[in-house]
């Protein structure tokens, strides 16, 4: 992750975008060091598609800054501003060809015919596809077309590349596989870079930081870690991963769930807990371990390496919980629907709200 520096790369203060009667944005503050990889993550319609068209002038913001490499970008169009762009749809010009395509910002700004043609070859073959210059975009995969559209977004050198949710067309293993390009790309470029996307693992998988927002607002902003293990809200613990919730009580110091009680500061109130599947251990559990209760599974999904285990236990009230097991640990000791099982919780792991 890039130093952070006094000055940021990209500034945006106060920033508001109201659509009649609606607010879609309220009053955003962020900082993106130059260099750095963000994802905007959050689900449909909490305002993160329409963030970024603003820094890209494509929506005009109600009110606030945005300043870019030390410039007062707020009222510039987007012709004037210094990024590049790739959009879920590929929006690659079908009468075009590959070539044509990727020089087509080039063309616009009028460089020399020789150097279009160099860079053209330089981001095709950056890109993994060599020798396609000739044909044509109904000729390419999903995939490829995305991987042309990147080029393109590349090819006039841009201090920013905005990324709205470019891969979510594609299936599973062209996404995976693109991302994982798109990520030593930019790393090897060392350009920075936005993505939109809802996809919590591609923002996990790929970030410096991550934006989630909800309704609008940030609901947080931290590194992939932090937002996973130090969720700053319910809606971020919910939304990001996997997640156990149940009700409890807080007094004197515990925190009371069931037969359960763990260590705890704060007020007496009615509180939520939050626990993910990993912090239910099955082992390694010791006699005399604290925190360990009985489970009966209920359900087993099977996918793959792990598999999803829904419990009960009349310790937590009958609550159901989630837990991850290995195929191999399930198979070890021949645990199937209706098995006991033995697991212990891990109270420093718990979030209370």
């Amino acid at each position: 992750m890039p130093r952070m520096s006094q000055t940021p790369f990209l500034d945006l203060r106060h920033i508001r975008k109201e659509f009649g009667s609606f607010t879609a944005l309220q009053d955003i503050n962020l900082e993106i060091e130059k260099g750095e990889f963000v994802c905007f993550l959050g689900p449909s319609g909490c305002g993160k598609t329409t963030l970024l068209r603003v820094i890209a002038g494509l929506e005009a913001q109600t009110a606030g800054n945005i300043s870019q490499d030390g410039h007062d970008i707020s009222l510039l169009p987007p012709a004037q501003r210094d990024y590049g762009i790739v959009f879920q749809s590929y929006a690659l010009f079908p009468n075009l060809s590959v070539a044509d395509n990727v020089a087509y910002g080039l063309v616009n700004r009028k460089t020399a015919r020789s150097e279009i043609k160099q860079r053209v070859t330089e981001l095709v073959k950056l890109v993994g596809l060599p020798g396609s210059e000739a044909k044509f975009p109904s000729q390419l995969s999903g995939g490829q077309q995305q991987r042309i559209a990147l080029a393109r977004a590349l090819a006039t050198a841009p201090g920013l590349l905005l990324l709205d949710e470019p891969l979510s067309a594609l299936d599973a293993l062209e996404r995976v596989r693109l991302r994982q390009e798109i990520r030593v790309l930019q790393q090897k470029l060392g350009v920075t870079t936005i993505m939109v996307t809802h996809d919590q693992e591609e923002a996990l998988s790929l970030a410096d930081r991550i934006v989630v927002m909800n309704h609008g607002v940030i609901e947080q902003i931290g590194t992939p870690m932090e937002i996973y293990r130090e969720p700053a809200s319910p809606f971020v613990a919910d939304f990001v991963g996997k997640v156990n919730v149940m009700s409890a009580r807080l007094a004197d110091g515990k925190l009371r769930f069931g037969s359960m009680c763990l260590p705890c500061e704060g007020t007496t109130r009615e509180v939520k807990i939050y626990m993910r599947p990993e912090d239910v251990l099955a082992r390694p559990i010791a006699a005399g371990d604290a925190h360990v209760f009985e489970a009966r599974i209920e359900k087993i999904e099977f996918l793959g390496a792990y598999c999803h285990v829904l419990v009960t236990s009349a310790a937590l009230d009958n609550n159901k919980l989630t837990v991850y097991l290995s195929l191999n640990f399930l198979s070890e000791k021949s645990l199937r629907v209706g098995s006991a099982i033995t697991l212990k919780l891990l109270p420093e792991r718990i979030k209370v709200f």
